[in-house]
């Protein structure tokens, strides 16, 4: 860090870092089963199409019927009894019905107990990726301070980006806990 540009970059470097830690919880987040159907529920799992594991939504269309309801279109005909196995082994908790043209998955409601336990593990992964967020802000002050140490920067300037990485920091945390917030209360919906 010879200047206040790299000091600059390593802001913008953290703030890619925090916004990939956000992005992700979103994707995990979109995998739970929260009782009402959502194609991301099942479109990771991989399936056997000739001799290649591939994704389920890479071989078929995952469609949704009713709100607890999944409809997996396979492209090619062939690939059905695949799809049924790959979805009978991916102990979703459910039996996938097929009929010889698609396969349907009916998601049963979810009982109050079980949206708790949900609400509970879904803290509990928030609480993770706040940790990482926070990680990263550790980071960059030690950085700042090793600039700050070898007389890089000056002190008022060290103050100064510390304040812009905490910043950012409070603003990641922040989003994190509205991301749980609004997923604690559609979880909670019945």
């Amino acid at each position: 860090m010879d200047d206040l540009t790299g000091v600059t970059q390593l802001i913008r470097n953290l703030e890619t870092a925090m916004h990939a830690h956000v992005d992700k919880l979103k994707k995990d987040l979109s995998a739970l089963r929260t009782g009402r159907a959502n194609p991301q529920l099942i479109e990771g799992i991989k399936v056997e199409y000739y001799g290649t594991m591939m994704p389920l939504n890479q071989v078929a269309a995952i469609s949704i019927s009713d709100a607890r309801s999944l409809v997996v279109s396979p492209w090619d005909a062939g690939a059905l009894d695949a799809i049924d196995k790959a979805l009978q082994q991916a102990d979703l908790g459910v039996s996938p019905q097929n009929d010889g043209k698609l396969i349907r998955i009916n998601l049963p409601a979810m009982t109050e107990d079980r949206r708790r336990d949900l609400v509970k593990a879904i803290k509990v992964m928030c609480e993770d990726f706040k940790v990482k967020v926070r990680n990263d802000r550790r980071d960059g002050n030690d950085k700042i301070k090793k600039a700050l140490k070898a007389k890089e920067l000056a002190e008022d300037d060290a103050k100064k980006f510390e304040t812009d990485i905490q910043k950012l920091t409070d603003r990641f945390i922040a989003e994190i806990d509205g991301i749980i917030a609004a997923k604690e209360k559609e979880l909670m919906t019945v």
